[in-house]
């Protein structure tokens, strides 16, 4: 080891010294790890969704690695003759679809207004969507259920949707109108030179080069619509709640059918996390595009 290699090390911090130290096969069995003790909640529903009501109430899910014969599909079974939770996944998706698509929609086309479009008051309306983002959801409750019940439009499915949506585009229209800002300006001015209009270079140019941002956005939005419990306790339809609002009601209604409830919560889970990994390449692609830019 030279002179400068000495001093070098020397100069390191001990943190970065035992990350440096770290970086090997210690760190990638560490991470192993941590991502096994992450999924184990998630396997333990799934194994409990595939045990018998008894077997549930009278042992852990991990009983079932010396008990294999446990598992069984019956609560599926069950689970898919129950009208109330297969109307609640179909009530879902009726508001997570709608609310993630016009999120992207409307959000890709305001923050391409305000990367590229001169006009007035440009900078302060930006500043204003971007305090929207201070908003907590909570104070909104009261005055946007009174608005709501004057339009007609309380306890709907279309008023969740619209809420979702209120609620998602400030993040929406900060995080794409910054994406659309690095896009070179050069690019832009010689796809104008060849004739392209404004809507031709946002969809031509600007929404593919976005398509990273965008699908990272959609997979927030979509988690978060799919998920949410509190908007639609309040604002949905009882007598079609969403599969959160069901599972919760099934709780209340009926306490000895943890087997329905198993099944369903893991079912609920299901669909978010097959989008994640659908769209985990353009997602990793927009978080890291973000963290260069």
């Amino acid at each position: 080891m030279t002179t400068v290699d000495t001093a070098v090390r020397a100069r390191q911090s001990l943190p970065a010294r035992i990350a440096a130290r770290l970086g090997g096969g210690a760190m990638r069995f560490f991470l192993i790890a941590v991502g096994l003790f992450w999924l184990t909640p998630t396997v333990g529903l799934l194994l409990s969704s595939l045990r018998d009501k008894s077997d549930i109430t009278g042992s852990g899910w991990w009983k079932v690695f010396a008990h294999p014969a446990q598992l069984t599909t019956s609560s599926y079974s069950d689970l898919f003759h129950n009208d109330t939770v297969m109307r609640s996944l179909l009530t879902t998706a009726l508001i997570t679809v709608p609310a993630t698509v016009l999120v992207i929609l409307i959000g890709a086309l305001a923050g391409y207004a305000f990367a590229w479009l001169d006009f007035p008051g440009r900078d302060w309306w930006f500043m204003a969507v971007v305090g929207l983002l201070v908003v907590p959801v909570q104070v909104a409750l009261i005055p946007v259920a009174k608005l709501f019940d004057k339009l007609g439009i309380f306890e709907s499915t279309p008023g969740v949707v619209l809420f979702h949506t209120a609620f998602g585009l400030p993040f929406a229209v900060f995080l794409l109108r910054n994406f659309f800002a690095e896009i070179p300006r050069e690019l832009l001015e010689a796809a104008r030179l060849d004739g392209a209009g404004e809507l031709r270079l946002f969809t031509r140019v600007v929404l593919p080069l976005g398509g990273p941002a965008i699908a990272s956005l959609g997979i927030f939005q979509f988690l978060w619509v799919w998920n949410d419990m509190l908007i639609a306790l309040i604002f949905a339809d009882s007598g079609h709640p969403p599969i959160t609002v069901a599972l919760q009601q099934q709780v209340r209604q009926f306490g000895d059918n943890i087997d329905v409830l198993a099944s369903g919560a893991f079912l609920s889970m299901v669909v978010p996390l097959a989008v994640f990994f659908a769209f985990q390449r353009q997602f990793v692609s927009g978080v890291m595009a973000g963290a260069v830019k």
